[in-house]
């Protein structure tokens, strides 16, 4: 085995991974905000949380270009902050994805079962999630491709359900008579599934030493990737919240189809192949996020932070098996919780702690390596900047309304304090060592 990655992905196959990381986002999760806000009160997180997306993707995409590497936001942390920055925000990120993929599968549980009650959801989520781990390991080529096409027919399931949609919306569902019913909190509380819409957008980073130029390649997957989502996650929610009542949707894991049940019957036709379509879009993102975490997983564990074995690849495929199948069983033990609300909002809480540490990453590395190579740079410097505080924002958001699960973080990121200065910072020395030899041999 080695360690290092196949260089074989078009700027169509990022694309389809940042695409399809997210685009279960817009098939289910979001809907939970609706027990904490009004669809008028939601569309201002979803319009905060987008302009966000839209300056951090531009800014994270000049990172991406001058450090093209998988560890993506933990690179950029190591490289301007040191180990211990680069260790916490890999952790963070490492988080995200691991606990988005539990969630992601309990909802395609939920999707097999709305379409065949014989079968139930625990049963689909466990068969599914093993299935997409078994095609990782055949190699990222295959897995692009697999994502590619799954994504494709995922946005042609949101255009679909658009379509059938739109001629039904009535206002009166979306200016509701408690037009601002939760308030201000209430807004803040539904940031963490507004965020859901876009979460994971910056895993294609992860994939950027296997693109075949990461300097072209990053800026416009990632761009026409952001596009994309925004356009997608703005029509989601008119369309969804315009046709339906939101108390009917605000505690489902199937949001669209239970929305479109509502106007054509729980048996239509109509009704059954969104079903159906809308297991691509979340397939799509469980088999991104899979991608995503396993090169997280494999980037930390060449640096030492976790242990090394982790980083090896298969002769075959430079796949990081280890990297897979392992955090694979830890997810595997969090499907079973079927807690879905919970784990969309501890995945948040990793991602938005990664958000503020790239944003800081940004302005330090322009300002310690100003003559760096920046095969993209972002237009104006307006746009980190918005980032930055929008990120910021979005911290103090999740942890006022979640200050029971917040708890569990402190938990955890006091944990993986522990285990850098017990083990990783002492190993990383030894992982140095191992490298110069493997390098002269």
């Amino acid at each position: 085995m080695s360690n290092t990655l196949a260089k074989s992905l078009s700027p169509l196959q990022l694309w389809g991974i940042v695409v399809g990381m997210v685009i279960s986002g817009m098939y289910f999760g979001w809907n939970y905000a609706l027990q904490y806000t009004s669809p008028i009160g939601f569309i201002v997180s979803v319009l905060i949380v987008t302009l966000f997306y839209t300056t951090f993707m531009f800014s994270y995409a000049e990172l991406s270009t001058a450090i093209p590497h998988a560890g993506g936001s933990m690179e950029f942390a190591k490289r301007t902050m040191g180990p211990f920055g680069g260790y916490i925000t890999g952790f963070a990120v490492f988080l995200e994805f691991l606990f988005a993929v539990p969630a992601i599968a309990i909802a395609i549980g939920a999707y097999i079962n709305f379409l065949i009650p014989a079968i139930p959801a625990l049963a689909a989520a466990v068969a599914v999630y093993a299935i997409f781990v078994f095609i990782n390991c055949l190699g990222v080529k295959t897995a692009a491709m697999v994502e590619l096409v799954i994504t494709i027919i995922a946005i042609a399931g949101i255009a679909i359900y658009a379509i059938g949609g739109v001629g039904h919306i009535r206002s009166a569902n979306i200016f509701t008579k408690d037009l601002f019913f939760g308030g201000i909190p209430g807004i803040f509380a539904a940031i963490p599934f507004a965020i859901w819409f876009y979460l994971g957008a910056e895993g294609g980073a992860m994939a950027a030493e296997e693109c075949k130029n990461p300097k072209k390649d990053i800026p416009l997957g990632f761009n026409l990737g952001i596009i994309t989502l925004a356009i997608m996650a703005i029509v989601t929610l008119l369309v969804t919240t315009g046709i339906s009542n939101a108390v009917k949707i605000n505690n489902v894991d199937s949001p669209l189809p239970t929305a479109l049940a509502l106007v054509y019957g729980a048996s239509s036709i109509f009704s059954k192949v969104l079903s159906f379509i809308g297991l691509f879009g979340l397939i799509a993102s469980l088999h991104g996020l899979i991608i995503g975490y396993s090169r997280q997983a494999f980037a930390m564990a060449r640096e030492g932070f976790f242990p090394y074995f982790l980083s090896n690849t298969t002769p075959k495929h430079k796949t990081p098996i280890w990297a897979l199948i392992l955090p694979s069983l830890v997810g595997l033990i969090f499907v079973l919780t079927k807690a879905t609300a919970v784990i969309i909002v501890l995945s948040c809480i990793g991602a938005v702690v990664m958000y503020v540490m790239s944003m800081i990453c940004f302005f330090l590395l322009r300002s310690k390596e100003p003559s760096l190579e920046r095969p993209y740079k972002v237009a104006h410097i307006s746009l980190p900047i918005i980032a930055l505080a929008l990120s910021v924002l979005f911290v103090i958001a999740v942890t006022y309304a979640n200050l029971s699960t917040m708890l569990w973080v402190g938990v955890a990121f006091a944990a993986a304090t522990l285990f850098y200065f017990g083990y990783a910072k002492p190993h990383m020395k030894k992982v140095a060592e191992l490298k110069v030899k493997e390098e002269a041999a």
